[in-house]
């Protein structure tokens, strides 16, 4: 009997739950139906970005507005959003300070290719917020990362970047790669890929130093590129030692230590690197850093801004291949600006990591008294419940971890209680709006799930 169960649920249970919660989502949201039946084939597949063909409800609820932490769909439901755009809303939406400067900028223009005062301002924030360093401004965390490692490559000389199996680093063709057989290959299902990177490319696991320094030792790797936890595959924290290894290991043979914050922002002020100390050589930062505004920084250290001269000073004349024409336009440094100086704050945090420990901690106890063979783990305001036991070490147990027909069943289950959280993976974010009784019902309606699942087992 164990071998049929899935993270040790029943299928036959699974199945009932899924298709019971399925009816009543659509009985719900005929209005969201009619909508997108009308309107949704201008759209390729029928909707305006791809990746919410990957939600799991019925259909899509059409939004009709959305408020610090809450969302509301054109059927009439006021939803608990701990989605918050994956991380683009982290903040909340549409935070005071943020819609009181685009209302303000708006008036001023919105792109001239000329630096403004705000944005003068907001560097003297960067540095602040996440430490001196020599910052570039562009629209998307995947800008971010592909103009950094162009960076790297030029400062160093060398041609691979080492990024870690299961790893996200937004849509940067350089680094889509993954561990096959303990060999580096093109990620699966790549559309249109016809490059070989793993000519730019080595990939090992995460929370391994040993096979970071024998990929290092070969002299070929301009950078290690990561995230300070593993957060797009079921979370995976770093074990104690591994940063300060990672830090010494690119120092001794000659790498840059890149940092991709744009998810681990959550820790607190300064992001994982603020809180743990740690020392990048380049800092990435995206989604909620302008707080929803699309936007993304780039930053170099003092040392390697200096190798960046000296190498763009000697290339060739012609296109660095790196910029976008709307990138570090005013409307994004009014929204930076408020952000970091109004939003980004001391108290904003100690008040989501109180509630995203309290969600943690209620989660934590569900699993337990339901014994579920689950846990659920945080990185400051951002929690995550893991329908498998803890801990995990790296990429390939996280990717082993996921029960896609589970989390499908329960993420719509959720919705269907009024809590909204992230369709790629078991995610949830507190904001600085987020309500203590929002966590509360969060918990509940987890509770009722689990309930469900497991009562013909306990």
């Amino acid at each position: 009997m164990s071998d049929a169960l899935i993270a040790g649920v029943l299928p036959a249970r699974l199945a009932e739950m899924r298709a019971r919660e399925a009816k009543r989502f659509t009985a719900a949201r005929p209005k969201s139906k009619a909508a997108l039946a009308a309107g949704a084939d201008a759209f390729l597949g029928g909707v305006p970005l791809h990746w919410m063909q990957d939600w799991p409800m019925p259909h899509l609820p059409v939004i009709a507005r959305a408020k610090g932490a809450r969302i509301s769909d054109i059927d009439g439901y006021e939803i608990d959003d701990f989605c918050l755009g994956d991380t683009g809303s982290m903040f909340g939406h549409s935070p005071a300070p943020v819609a009181k400067a685009i209302r303000r900028q708006a008036g001023r223009g919105l792109t001239y290719m000329l630096p403004s005062e705000e944005a003068l301002e907001a560097g003297r924030l960067l540095n602040k917020r996440f430490g001196v360093m020599r910052w570039q401004i562009a629209t998307t965390a995947t800008d971010a990362n592909r103009f950094a490692i162009r960076v790297a490559r030029a400062v160093t000389g060398r041609p691979k970047i080492l990024v870690f199996n299961g790893c996200y680093h937004g849509t940067a063709d350089d680094v889509m790669v993954e561990l096959r057989d303990g060999v580096t290959v093109n990620r699966a299902g790549l559309l249109g890929q016809i490059e070989d990177l793993t000519l730019g490319a080595v990939c090992v696991e995460f929370n391994d130093l040993a096979a970071v320094e024998a990929a290092l030792a070969k002299g070929d790797v301009a950078a290690v590129l990561t995230e300070p936890v593993m957060t797009n595959s079921c979370m995976v924290l770093p074990e104690p030692g591994f940063h300060a290894g990672l830090r010494a290991l690119t120092r001794a043979h000659g790498a840059l230590l890149m940092i991709d914050e744009t998810h681990t922002i959550s820790s607190g002020l300064g992001g994982y690197s603020g809180v743990q100390g740690l020392e990048p050589d380049v800092f990435v930062v995206g989604k909620c850093v302008a707080g929803g505004m699309p936007t993304a920084v780039w930053g170099l250290s003092e040392a390697v801004a200096l190798r960046y001269h000296a190498a763009n000073d000697a290339r060739a004349e012609g296109h660095s291949g790196m910029g976008t024409t709307l990138s570090a336009n005013p409307m994004q440094f009014a929204c930076l600006r408020a952000t970091l100086a109004e939003v980004m704050t001391k108290a904003n945090y100690a008040h989501m990591e109180h509630l995203a420990a309290r969600l943690c901690d209620g989660l934590s106890g569900v699993i337990a008294r339901h014994g579920a063979p689950w846990h659920a783990v945080r990185v400051g305001a951002r929690v995550e419940f893991i329908c498998a036991p803890a801990p995990l070490k790296n990429g390939t147990e996280a990717a082993l971890a996921h029960q896609p027909a589970l989390e499908a069943a329960l993420h719509v289950a959720l919705l269907n209680r009024g809590s909204l959280i992230a369709p790629f993976h078991n995610m949830m974010l507190i904001s600085p709006a987020t309500k203590k009784r929002q966590v509360d019902r969060l918990i509940q309606a987890f509770d009722e799930i689990l309930s469900d699942l497991f009562s013909s087992m306990t």
